[in-house]
């Protein structure tokens, strides 16, 4: 959008506002072309399920030019959260890291104590840390007090695919944040798009939606239609909602009154 302004996480400048993942895909061709039509920048890398010695067709390889944002998915400790952050860090030279702590592995919800704890600690030792977190403000409030570079609410579960469970949270995160926030999980389609940054969201993160969608490349290519409306209407501002009509014509010197 012309009228519009980067997004800028930790000082590094992005035109788009979709951040990708890069697990589940039919193959890596798909991925590849899913990550270039969805217009990203920024990639997701899960570092416990990535082979870093290299190989001929290693994602770090084929996504050269793209930023990466290395994760701790499966991590379920501080201490396994921290080591996997240092592996990234040497592997990838980059201080970037999206920290995710599961605490339960049915709902796959954050573990809250530990990853408070772990962001403090990764901040002080120089990482720039976006924490994956439940949509709740006085969390996301505390993770930006630490350090946090940006906060990551979920919209819903992981792979739900049901959207932003509570859009009330979430806008009130991102009423409240003076670091941008990034909507991550749960989102299903391009209009959870739409709707996460019409609630004043700064950027999503896809992965299950686009890499499981029947045509994953079709989906990478609307979910980047739905960030650029869903982002242009944010800033046009919505009308109040009101439980009344109101005439959109004027109501003076109609014909019979």
């Amino acid at each position: 959008m012309s009228n519009d302004t980067p997004l800028t996480i930790a000082e590094r400048q992005f035109t788009s506002r979709v951040f990708l993942g890069t697990s589940a895909y039919p193959n890596l061709q798909v991925m590849l072309d899913c990550v270039e039509e969805s217009g990203t920048e920024l990639v997701t890398l899960s570092i416990r399920r990535l082979d870093l010695e290299g190989y001929a067709e290693s994602p770090v390889d084929l996504l050269e030019g793209y930023d990466f944002l290395p994760n701790t998915a499966g991590c379920e400790t501080k201490r396994d959260a921290i080591l996997t952050a240092q592996l990234a860090r040497e592997s990838l030279e980059t201080n970037w890291l999206k920290l995710e702590i599961i605490g339960d592995r049915e709902t796959l919800y954050p573990d809250v104590e530990q990853l408070l704890s772990a962001t403090d600690e990764l901040v002080k030792d120089g990482f720039t840390v976006l924490p994956y977190c439940n949509d709740d403000p006085v969390i996301c409030k505390r993770l930006e007090d630490l350090g946090a570079a940006a906060v990551m609410p979920m919209g819903s579960l992981i792979g739900s695919g049901m959207g932003v469970a509570n859009p009330a949270n979430i806008e009130l995160i991102c009423r409240r944040a003076e670091v941008p926030v990034v909507i991550d999980a749960g989102l299903g389609t391009a209009s959870d798009v739409v709707q996460s940054f019409e609630l004043g969201c700064d950027a999503v993160l896809l992965n299950t939606a686009v890499a499981r969608a029947r045509n994953p490349v079709a989906m990478a290519r609307a979910v980047r239609h739905a960030a650029e409306a869903g982002r242009a209407a944010h800033l046009a501002g919505r009308i109040p909602k009101r439980p009344h009509a109101k005439a959109s014509s004027p109501q003076m010197g109609l014909v019979g009154s």
